[in-house]
């Protein structure tokens, strides 16, 4: 990954026939069982039996570090979402969508302000904006649907055994008023 300075570091310059070995760096960085110093020698002692320079610490600190804050962002998004993943049930799949669209529009917004963005950035920001306000749209519309083809089927249901029972047409009424708040009450 190139620097904010667009220099390459030396971790970046490390040819292809040396890059299994930048993947075994980075996974003894990721156990987080041996010092970065001794993780940063092997390397070097690695691509030394290759041929190739070695790695400068302040580079594979840079890198070290970078990877420490991926791995903290991914575990409170992990901690998050076990969090709330008990809630991600069939029926409650539209109020989730409602809550994980505020979630994303949080997110878009904290990335718009945590650093100035290119033009590119921007507008992949804005189309994730408007890709999870579309999806909220959706949803909400998906949950009417369900709404009144319960309606309709509580409805044809209530009628065929009004009639097999030969029940009243005020206690139909009361019957079908009854369900249909109770769907009412359930969305």
């Amino acid at each position: 990954m190139a620097r904010p300075s667009g220099r390459l570091s030396s971790i970046d310059l490390v040819p292809d026939l040396a890059q299994d070995d930048i993947v075994w760096a980075i996974g003894e960085l990721n156990q987080r069982q041996r010092t970065q110093a001794d993780i940063l020698f092997e390397l070097n002692d690695r691509l030394g039996t290759k041929g190739v320079e070695p790695i400068s610490s302040s580079a594979f600190n840079r890198k070290a570090l970078k990877l420490r804050a991926a791995q903290i962002r991914l575990a409170e998004a992990r901690h998050i979402f076990t969090g709330i993943a008990d809630q991600f049930t069939p029926e409650k799949v539209d109020e989730n969508s409602i809550v994980l669209g505020e979630f994303i529009k949080m997110l878009v917004f904290e990335l718009a302000q945590a650093d100035a963005q290119s033009t590119k950035g921007a507008m992949e920001l804005a189309r994730a904006f408007h890709d999870t306000i579309k999806g909220q749209a959706m949803s909400s519309a998906r949950r009417s649907k369900l709404d009144e083809d319960y309606k309709q089927k509580t409805a044809g249901a209530l009628a065929a055994v009004a009639k097999k029972a030969g029940l009243s047409k005020e206690r139909v009424a009361e019957l079908r008023d009854e369900f249909l708040n109770l769907a009412e009450k359930r969305s």
